[in-house]
């Protein structure tokens, strides 16, 4: 599966668009859409760097991939579009190791009550050791339950 326009727009929201680097709530150099690095070479974000809209749309385009992959492969069941796009902006966030690795998805993959998938959902919650990412996880599980 991919991602859809919603999808697409629902990480733009969550993640904002800033086209000049930044440091992000744990002082990671972030451009984009939460870009920490460049695709193709792999080159980290550095303060300075300046991007247009065109190239962060390009650079959504060959990083969303990552995570698409990361989720059809961790996922075993069949989902619908909108539980997709959910657990693809979970993973954009969280990262494919942890996301494949993660509770929620034995939970997604063992069929188990949409509390279940709930509860380890919203366990994702914390950012440099503070709950600041529960609002964002409460949007993705409404999303998921669309």
């Amino acid at each position: 599966m991919k991602i859809n326009k919603l999808g697409r727009d629902f990480i733009y929201h969550e993640e904002g668009v800033v086209l000049k680097a930044y440091l992000d709530q744990v002082k990671i150099p972030t451009i984009g859409v939460g870009f920490t690095f460049y695709p193709g070479t792999g080159k980290k974000v550095k303060m300075g760097d300046k991007i247009t809209q065109t190239e962060c749309d390009q650079i959504f385009d060959q990083i969303i991939k990552i995570y698409e992959e990361g989720v059809n492969g961790a996922v075993k069941l069949v989902l619908t579009q909108n539980q997709f796009n959910a657990l693809v902006s979970l993973c954009f966030n969280i990262g494919v190791a942890a996301f494949s690795k993660s509770t929620l998805v034995k939970k997604i993959n063992a069929k188990s009550p949409i509390a279940e998938i709930e509860k380890w959902l919203l366990v994702w919650c914390n950012a440099g050791g503070r709950p600041i990412l529960l609002p964002r996880r409460k949007r993705e599980f409404k999303l998921y339950t669309s």
